[in-house]
């Protein structure tokens, strides 16, 4: 199985690309700030805290956010391989043989991600520290540490990561009929998007708006409705396709159609767009009511709080970004035979393209939709306990770049794909695939 993981690897060079590159840099940010608790050994005891605070808060979110990306990208590898395994039972290997090979695969990856990202983490860790040493957070003189605690969460978490997306991409590769898999992600969405708002109405019932905590709890809200969200992609995709139904026109048709038709991979490629926009919004928006309210934090922790915040939303929001862009390149060029068969049976170039850009468009407004819906949950409590209104009174230039930058990263890149993919003569396409 070893041998046949590491040629499967070999001969899907291009596939496995995507989830090599998502667990890099999902390593990178887990050791970028898991290097501050090695740096803090050598610091005073206020700097320490400050410190292992920053460390655990965005490690702790960090670790929930790339596990989630690595399970979504990993599975989408795995269903894009159904064929594959298909042919793997027919000819005798048995469901333990198949979630072996997977499980193989997504270790070596998850290895290989973590030496990639030893020298970008130990760069990326020691700007961090002079970006806290600049916002006066840290002393001058303090140096920056890239130690045993950076690369074993590093290793652990990556592993940990790729070990539990590998199994829950290897429950579907490994078995034919899964009647309560859509459940089970359908539950745990709920959970996790109650959890999410009960977070924001914590906010608005427990705090006054003084005390440290309020900030760490409200940006829960965002964080978990955006995941929550994000798993409820499916019947999500499923509402928007019935919504579509009586568009007109060859594009329209081809739109709610495929929507209907690839409703778990339009699913993944909608995900990250919803992490993408409720994490950006709820981050920027939360740190600006906070800047401009008049019941700020105390005058020594306001600096860390927002230099944390920023940090955060540039980590986290460019994995986002990575992420989308990712599965929505998989998912486009996976198409590459459905495209080649709707041109033999009549379609043009142009239709098919149209089509994809349709979908794209349909996706990316969805996205930020939802995505927006997501950040409410950090932007009105945090509104609320702040400033005594519902909606910040501040610029809307913040929300309109997110967005605007989530639709384009779509667009473009489900777009080029589209033609890339779509540059060969049709017959060649379905006959390679």
């Amino acid at each position: 199985m070893f041998r046949l993981a590491l040629r499967s690897i070999r001969y899907r060079a291009g596939s496995f690309l995507a989830s090599l590159l998502t667990l890099t840099l999902g390593a990178v940010i887990l050791m970028t700030f898991a290097a501050l608790l090695d740096t803090s050994a050598a610091a005073d005891a206020q700097t320490a805290t400050t410190l292992t605070i920053m460390a655990s808060v965005v490690g702790g979110w960090g670790l929930v956010i790339v596990t989630f990306a690595a399970a979504s990208t990993l599975t989408l590898q795995v269903r894009q391989r159904s064929t594959e395994m298909a042919l793997l039972r027919t000819v005798g290997a048995t469901p333990a043989q198949i979630r072996r090979l997977v499980l193989i695969e997504s270790v070596t990856l998850a290895l290989i991600a973590v030496l990639i990202a030893l020298v970008p983490s130990r760069l990326t860790s020691g700007v961090l520290v002079e970006l806290l040493k600049d916002a006066h957070q840290v002393p001058a003189d303090l140096p920056a540490a890239f130690g045993p605690i950076a690369v074993s969460v590093g290793l652990g978490v990556t592993l940990a990561s790729a070990v539990l997306a590998a199994l829950l991409a290897a429950r579907r590769a490994a078995t034919t009929r899964q009647p309560g898999r859509g459940r089970a992600r359908l539950i745990a969405g709920v959970a996790v998007l109650v959890a999410g708002i009960s977070s924001g109405a914590t906010v608005m019932v427990a705090f006054d708006g003084t005390e440290p905590a309020v900030m760490a709890v409200s940006g829960q809200g965002a964080i978990l409705c955006a995941i929550g969200l994000a798993l409820l992609s499916p019947p999500i995709i499923t509402a928007i396709a019935t919504l579509l139904t009586p568009l007109r026109g060859v594009s329209g048709y081809l739109t709610a159609v495929n929507l209907r038709g690839h409703t778990h991979q339009m699913a993944t490629a909608l995900a990250p767009i919803i992490l993408f926009t409720g994490l950006a919004t709820g981050t920027l928006y939360m740190q600006r009511i906070e800047n401009e309210s008049g019941t700020p934090m105390p005058a020594h922790m306001a600096p860390t709080i927002e230099t944390l915040n920023y940090v955060v939303v540039g980590m986290v929001t460019l994995f986002a970004a990575v992420m989308l862009i990712n599965t929505v390149i998989a998912a486009t060029l996976h198409r590459r035979r459905e495209f080649g068969q709707l041109r033999l049976a009549g379609s043009t170039r142009p239709q098919v393209l149209g089509m994809v850009s349709t979908e794209a468009s349909v996706l990316a407004c969805t996205g930020v939709l939802f995505g927006t819906l997501a950040a409410t949950a950090t932007v009105i409590p945090y509104s609320v306990v702040k400033t005594g209104s519902l909606l910040p009174d501040t610029t809307i230039t913040t929300y309109l770049a997110v967005i605007l930058t989530a639709a384009a990263l779509t667009l473009i890149t489900t777009v080029a794909s589209a033609r890339r993919a779509t540059g060969q003569p049709a017959i060649d396409t379905v006959r390679v695939s």
